[in-house]
């Protein structure tokens, strides 16, 4: 069942919250050995969870009472240590929830586990020691990263929504690889605190999830608003399409490439205006990105007690580089302020930018971390040239599957806006969603055809 099919259920007393989470729990036990989407799965917590949204007079206007939800790695759950994906942080328990747990518990969601995450957020894989995170659609395929964990937990059906964070791309790239639908909300929508300082601006939370209504209901608890269907916006949208790579020398696959051209097609269907346009993304802003990508990883250390010497030695090279990078001044807000007032000039007549997201399927299932830093930020790059822009720039923008490759996987669009634009890039993944249905579960996790062996 969907989120919101879930929370209707409880509200009208056909569910109780401890049916529908003890059900996920047993999903998660059955499924989970195969994708290593969970760092920690509360049983018995989750349960106590449930018992308590049952026993609440309020829980008939609970959004997403009794929906069981996953968090990632890198945020705050009361009582469980938040690593950050590094074996290296020691820390013991915490003492309070992050606000954007909290704004989930409040809303009813049950916490059934914390998810698997790269160490310090930085990779477009999850691993670790002792474990690979994979893909639901192909094991042999990573769910990507850094919500890498979340996304798989979303793809196999264990939870119907999880939370993420997306600072290069890490609720896009999930979403991407395991035809997932994210929102990556614009800066300041939803409450950040992650890290340090959320990658110098660039970073925020979000939400994974298998149905735009689900994604809808769960940004809006996130952003603190009332949750309704995106406003229809009564008129027809002119929007730019751009398949130019920011990054030199790599451009999308003909899987991807037939996919943007069959959405194109459909917005035309549907009355809209369709205009090729590609944003001015500069070597400026992508350098303003990159050093803002490697100072988090010295910052999220230091913000987090981390011993240097004890991080894998990619993340080891990474902190190295954010060090000198701090030292020189290059992480410079003026150059983000400046890409910022470029990129939403871009949208003066235009009202939505499409794009692609990888250039290809996901990078494998494998230990990234043995490998050394320059193959890991290479793979990163080659694979997804189109997100980190619009973290700098802090605009918001969406993914959705909306094609499918010959041997099964989703091939994933995204759809940026400007500033407040956070409605019409979900209704606009509402129509696609409409127009475009896609498969809500990778077919062997799929709980409902409990095809789970």
């Amino acid at each position: 069942m969907s989120a919101t099919e879930i929370a209707a259920r409880v509200h009208a007393g056909e569910l109780t919250a401890v049916e529908v989470v003890r059900a996920h729990l047993d999903h998660i036990e059955a499924v989970d050995a195969r994708i290593g989407a969970f760092r920690v799965v509360r049983r018995e917590a989750a349960l106590a969870e449930a018992a308590a949204v049952d026993a609440s007079p309020a829980r008939f206007a609970l959004p997403l009472a009794g929906v069981p939800v996953a968090i990632k790695d890198n945020v705050a759950v009361a009582g469980e240590t938040c690593t950050d994906g590094s074996p290296a942080r020691t820390a013991g328990p915490e003492g309070r929830d992050h606000p954007v747990v909290k704004r989930l518990r409040k809303a009813g969601a049950v916490v059934v586990g914390i998810t698997r995450a790269p160490e310090l957020c930085l990779y477009a894989a999850t691993d670790g020691p002792g474990t690979v995170t994979r893909n639901p659609w192909d094991t042999a395929l990573s769910p990507a990263g850094s919500s890498g964990g979340s996304a798989a937990a979303v793809a196999s059906g264990s939870v119907p929504i999880a939370h993420g964070n997306d600072g290069m791309g890490s609720l896009r790239l999930p979403a991407a690889a395991c035809g997932l639908v994210t929102l990556k909300p614009g800066r300041g929508v939803v409450p950040g605190g992650i890290g340090a300082d959320d990658w110098s601006g660039m970073a925020v939370n979000g939400a994974l999830a298998t149905t735009v209504a689900d994604l809808v209901a769960a940004h809006a608890v996130l952003a603190g608003e009332e949750s309704s269907s995106p406003a229809d916006p009564g008129r027809p949208l002119r929007i730019a399409v751009s398949s130019r790579s920011p990054v030199p020398g790599v451009g999308a696959d003909a899987a991807t490439r037939a996919t943007l051209d069959a959405v194109v097609a459909q917005l035309r269907t549907a009355g809209h205006t369709v205009v090729r346009r590609n944003p001015p993304i500069t070597p400026g802003a992508a350098a303003g990105a990159l050093v803002r990508w490697m100072a988090g990883a010295e910052d999220d250390a230091e913000f987090l007690g981390i011993d240097r010497a004890a991080l894998q030695p990619r993340s080891r090279t990474h902190a190295r580089i954010g060090r000198v990078v701090r030292r020189l001044g290059l992480v410079r807000p003026r150059t983000q302020e400046r890409f910022r007032e470029r990129m939403t000039a871009f949208f003066d007549d235009v009202d939505l930018l499409l794009t692609p997201v990888t250039t290809g399927p996901p990078l494998a299932a494998r230990p990234w971390h043995e490998r050394g830093f320059l193959a890991n930020i290479t793979a990163n790059a080659r694979w997804a040239p189109w997100t980190a822009a619009w973290n700098l720039a802090g605009l918001p923008a969406t993914v959705l599957p909306a094609g499918t490759r010959p041997d099964g996987p989703p091939v994933p669009v995204q759809f940026v806006g400007p500033p407040g634009a956070e409605g019409r890039l979900l209704w606009m993944a509402g129509e696609l969603e409409r127009r475009l249905p896609w498969r809500r579960y990778a077919p062997t996790f799929d709980p409902t055809t409990a095809a789970t062996g």
